[in-house]
């Protein structure tokens, strides 16, 4: 198979400086999808090169375009992102190894991403009117785009977190450089196409496919990177951060989670209640064979139904048919790689050796790819690895409460706090758990939703800064206070 040109350094597709290339696999059967470019640390250094160049340039560079020109840009990707969504759902699918509907209704999260941040930037004023206390005095507060943007993004979302990423960059103002990650690059070349496609200048939009090290490591460390934004793992995360403080970079860090369900009793008090609750506990878990940061990858459940939920749960997670996303009736695609499967199996094997009981799944099927079965842990509790530690593999883990405070306490007691959900029939109820949850978004009675004008982040090792929403905006810009003197006039602070 030939190799894909896919590093795009001020305009132009090409290889990588040392020639090398990666086999990109189908996770459902390990054959090959593509042959890309493996960039690497110089491929990353003409990337800055042209996005710096880009941005620093005269009267016309992307910076000083006028904002309703920037928004018209990103009304046109989306445009095209949807006039091709049947093709990019299919590529996505087949590269991230998640259904093809899954794939479809990304292509639409991405295009809402794109239509947002248009809409915000054109519908904003001047500048803040700060009042001086003068007659004589203007003075005003405005944004100003942070520069050259290193954006990182994770192999389970390829095109959605770009997305996330890209689209406030560019309404900004800024340039940038994108390393999507080197198992699930597919989608990633094809956004950087539609930009250049919508009339995008030359060098504003660079790629590098290639590993975190040396492309990543060399981004976060780049002294012409004025800001680093990265999506993915925690141990990957707090690298970037040690790469950045050197040079004294913005940072936005989104490192996951291990994400609290919390079922109360009342909430399955009815047969509607009990299906519902059930039905969003395996959405919640199982979504993308559970590689999402913001799975529910935790169930707590209140005692009194805990017996009979659980059963039904993993009733139906047996039933779950997987396959390839692509195949009519399949639900559940396949993990994305050798290493995540093995990753998952040696989770299960640990917490059966700690005394988890094994409800449903805990074993790979029968044949090719890098399938695992829905798994549900009962009898779990906060010692064990598998409750501690994101997964990001279909494993659900199950764990008991009597009291809202003893709730409150299992589902705080993580180093993260990306998400979580809460369970009820009270609305009382429902408000103070909510209030007291140390998570950056709390559903009540739901489980995944998003919306581009709400912003996502996490507390604690769930990272720093957030996306989407005024503040996903905000993170790709300086604040600037320009105080006018409109009657200038000698001060005789020294004699003179």
């Amino acid at each position: 198979m030939a190799e894909q040109q896919t590093i795009h350094v001020g305009g132009e597709w090409r290889s990588a400086v040392s020639g090398a290339t990666r086999d990109i696999l189908d996770p459902v059967d390990a054959t090959t999808l593509a042959v890309v470019a493996e960039g690497g640390a110089e491929d990353a250094d003409a990337a800055v090169a042209a996005a710096r160049a880009a941005f620093d340039g005269g009267q016309g560079a992307w910076p000083r375009t006028p904002v309703a020109e920037r928004a018209a840009l990103l009304r046109r990707v989306a445009a095209l992102l949807q006039r091709d969504r049947e093709k990019i759902g299919l590529l996505e699918s087949r590269d991230a190894g998640k259904t093809l509907e899954e794939g479809r209704v990304d292509v639409d999260c991405v295009t809402d991403a794109f239509r947002y941040f248009a809409d915000l930037v054109v519908g904003e004023g001047g500048g803040r009117v700060v009042d001086a206390g003068s007659p004589d005095v203007h003075s005003v507060v405005v944004h100003e785009p942070v520069g050259v943007c290193a954006l990182i993004t994770p192999w389970n979302y390829p095109l959605l977190q770009a997305s996330w990423k890209v689209a406030p960059a560019l309404a900004a103002g800024n340039t940038f450089v994108l390393k999507p990650s080197e198992i699930t690059p597919l989608t990633t070349v094809v956004l950087i196409e539609l930009l250049t496609e919508a009339g995008l200048p030359p060098g504003v939009a660079n790629l590098v496919t290639g590993p975190g090290d040396p492309v990543g490591a060399r981004l976060a460390e780049h002294a012409d990177v004025d800001l680093v934004s990265f999506t993915g793992g925690l141990v990957s995360g707090t690298k970037v951060m040690r790469a950045a403080a050197d040079t004294v970079k913005k940072v936005a860090l989104e490192l996951g989670g291990k994400n609290p369900n919390v079922v109360f009793a009342d909430a399955c008090a009815t047969d509607e209640g009990f299906d519902t609750a059930v039905d969003q506990a395996l959405n919640a878990a199982f979504i993308h064979s559970g590689q999402v940061c913001s799975a529910g990858s935790r169930l707590i459940v209140e005692e009194p139904v805990r017996e009979r939920f659980v059963a039904e749960l993993a009733r139906r997670a047996e039933r779950i048919r997987i396959g390839r996303g692509t195949d009519d009736g399949i639900e559940c695609g396949p993990l994305v790689s050798a290493q995540q499967l093995a990753r998952t199996e040696e989770y299960v094997a640990s917490a059966l050796a700690e005394g988890a009981v094994l409800r449903a799944g805990g074993e790979r099927p029968d044949g090719p790819g890098y399938f695992y079965r829905p798994t549900v842990l009962d009898h779990c509790h906060r010692a064990m690895r598998v409750v501690r530690e994101e997964v990001f593999g279909p494993v659900l883990t199950v764990e008991t409460f009597r009291t809202e405070d003893e709730a409150v306490a299992l589902a705080n007691d993580t180093e993260y706090g990306l998400a979580g959900g809460v369970w009820t029939a009270d609305p009382g109820r429902a408000r103070r758990v909510a209030g007291r949850l140390r998570h950056g978004t709390v559903w009540i009675n739901d489980f995944h939703p998003y919306l581009p004008q709400a912003e996502w982040g996490g507390f604690g090792k769930s990272g720093i800064g957030r996306e989407l929403g005024p503040s996903g905006l905000a993170e790709y810009r300086e604040t600037k206070h320009v105080y006018q003197n409109l009657a200038p006039r000698p001060v005789r602070w020294f004699a003179g």
